[in-house]
């Protein structure tokens, strides 16, 4: 079996770092964990569907960056390579450790390792990206974090049950932020001012940094100074130019006077 290190002394706190790794899914994360493996010195195969099963025969873990509807039917697919694969993993945040049973009914251990990162495209760095790990047994999550620290990233346990919360909020940060400035955009082109996303991303990129090192003392603009005059004609001038943004405001405009107000103080 071809190796992920030259050392030829796997070592058992090492875990996965020290063992034959198939990456299954060509997709934008699996080319992006694939590099990130080579990057570290590890011996990787990167396998589509036709010859996943080959890819799994040989090595010992098997990480599946395949799309969420298609995890329990590609490791049911490739739970014929258990053994000699002892661990099968899915990078998934939402999807559950139970689509991975086919794998676990044949004896694997079973792992998720989800980046908490936007993955663009197949050449993104994940380096110094937290990476959250959760697994069917301390061992597994052991290897998964080591696994984890070797291409790079930041492993944190991430409990099973607060898996769909967890991938909430990551949506909320990366998701919605896309949707909320291509709104932004929108609302500044319907002025005739070109280039709107040029213009307002160096607003958004401090106003990131900003929040990063400040919370929600980042906060600034008409709610924060409590300037509701002017958020009363930035609605009236959102419905003439843009209605549908116009509850986007609102529902914005709420949570943004619940942050300025800070915390309720009990009696």
């Amino acid at each position: 079996m071809r190796e992920l290190e030259r050392d030829p002394k796997p070592s058992s706190e090492a875990g996965v770092t020290h063992a034959a790794l198939a990456v299954v899914g060509p997709g934008r994360v699996g080319r992006s964990l694939a590099r990130a493996a080579l990057d570290a010195g590890l011996e990787v195969e990167l396998a589509g569907r036709r010859d996943a099963v080959a890819a799994c025969e040989r090595s010992e873990v098997a990480l599946l960056c395949v799309p969420d509807a298609a995890i329990e039917a590609a490791c049911e697919a490739i739970a014929a390579a258990v053994p000699p694969v002892r661990l099968v993993g899915h990078v998934s945040g939402a999807t559950p450790l139970s689509a991975l049973a086919p794998a676990r009914r044949r004896g694997a251990e079973v792992f998720c390792l989800h980046p908490l990162q936007t993955v663009p495209d197949g050449d993104t760095s994940l380096a110094g990206a937290p990476c959250a790990v959760s697994a069917s047994t301390l061992d597994a999550e052991r290897a998964a974090s080591a696994l984890a620290n070797r291409l790079g990233m930041r492993p944190f346990e991430l409990a099973e049950e607060q898996r769909t919360v967890y991938h909430a909020a990551a949506c909320m940060a990366s998701n919605f932020l896309v949707a909320l400035e291509e709104s932004a955009a929108e609302l500044l082109g319907s002025t005739g001012i070109e280039d709107a996303r040029e213009l307002l991303a160096p607003l958004v990129l401090r106003t990131a940094a900003n929040w990063a090192e400040r919370g929600d003392e980042a906060l600034t603009g008409p709610i924060a100074r409590g300037d509701e005059e002017t958020v009363v004609r930035h609605l009236d001038s959102i419905a003439e130019s843009s209605p549908g943004l116009a509850d986007l405001y609102r529902v914005l405009a709420d949570r943004t006077r619940e942050l300025a107000r800070g915390p309720e103080v009990p009696a």
